[in-house]
């Protein structure tokens, strides 16, 4: 006789074919569900950072590129633009003292100053007394009435005392020769109409510029005629 064990009142036996039912297990052929605490393979966390494989560490700090930065040691001045070794600097860069002033030339001997004397037109006024601007107004005055004999008596009379008269009586019978010529050639051409035309213009203008000759030689000018054939001196 076997022995049974004994049953406890509150839990009684437990019917055979009422266990874990069927189907609601682990079936046959399937793997558990991962646990979510467990990592799975493949998504782990990703490894730490760091140089990718194959790559050498990382260059130096970037310097100055090679052909941009300053050359070793001082830098020489530019040709140009600076002062080369043993070259002054050039003209006008640089103070310079200041020019000198060229020097005097002197004076030319053998050419007095002032106006000349002898020039054609009008001169200028020499220091002279009344009686000189009177013989020399009388040289070209009476040249008007008297022709050529008023100028040549006033230059052999007078002509010697003053110079101013010697010079204005020369003039005027000069220009006295000059009008005797120039009758010559206008009578001569007067076989033709420009003879006649020759001579009246010959006639007015002596006496216009006799008239001139006269105010300027009373204003102690020595007047020059602006035609003149001048042979006696």
């Amino acid at each position: 006789m076997t022995d049974r064990p004994e049953e406890n009142p509150e839990q009684g036996t437990q019917p055979e074919g009422q266990g874990q039912p069927e189907g609601q297990g682990q079936p046959p052929g399937e793997t558990a569900p991962p646990d979510a605490a467990t990592p799975s393979p493949g998504y782990g966390p990703p490894p730490t950072s760091g140089p990718p494989p194959g790559s050498g560490p990382p260059p130096p700090a970037s310097g100055p590129a090679p052909g941009y930065g300053p050359p070793p040691g001082p830098t020489p001045p530019q040709p140009g633009y600076g002062a080369k070794p043993g070259q002054a600097p050039p003209p006008g860069y640089g103070g310079q003292p200041g020019y000198a002033a060229p020097p005097a030339y002197p004076a030319q001997s053998g050419y007095p100053y002032g106006p000349p004397q002898g020039y054609p037109g009008y001169g200028p006024a020499v220091a002279m007394t009344q009686d000189d601007r009177t013989f020399g107004m009388l040289s070209h005055l009476l040249g008007i009435f008297t022709g050529f004999l008023g100028p040549l008596i006033i230059f052999f009379v007078k002509g010697k005392e003053s110079p101013f008269v010697r010079d204005q009586s020369a003039e005027a019978l000069n220009f006295q020769i000059t009008l005797i010529i120039a009758y010559l050639v206008s009578g001569i051409l007067t076989l033709i109409l420009i003879g006649i035309v020759l001579l009246f213009v010959v006639a007015v203008g002596s006496i216009i510029f006799m008239i001139i000759a006269t105010l300027a030689a009373n204003r102690g000018e020595a007047y020059r005629y602006p035609i003149n054939i001048r042979m006696v001196k």
